[in-house]
């Protein structure tokens, strides 16, 4: 759990390869455990709202590189994470992508 959430942050910028489904859900469920715990500091102190904002800016890039080496994982390339656009179908089908077993490299 802990490598997924060091490799969600040193391949930060590596849009190539592939992330495994495990990789992939802890990296998110890390994210969100850290994300839930500066925010529950951020409402007893005032500067930890800034910390929190800060680290979530932070985490856009990360966020998205692992969301394509996830998706080429799964067999599809990388536009398929605009399909997220779609309103409510799109994030349905981004989730059922997510869920897709590896395919053989």
């Amino acid at each position: 759990m802990i490598a997924a959430y060091q490799a969600f942050w040193t391949r930060a910028f590596d849009f190539s390869g592939r992330s495994t489904r495990a990789a992939f859900w802890y990296a998110i469920l890390d994210n969100f455990i850290v994300t839930v715990v500066l925010s529950l500091i951020a409402a007893k102190a005032s500067i930890f709202g800034a910390i929190t904002t800060l680290y979530t800016l932070a985490t856009i890039i990360p966020s998205i590189s692992i969301v394509i080496r996830r998706l080429r994982d799964a067999g599809k390339d990388w536009p398929w994470i605009f399909i997220g656009l779609v309103p409510v179908i799109g994030a349905i089908w981004l989730l059922v992508l997510y869920c897709q077993p590896s395919i053989p490299a």
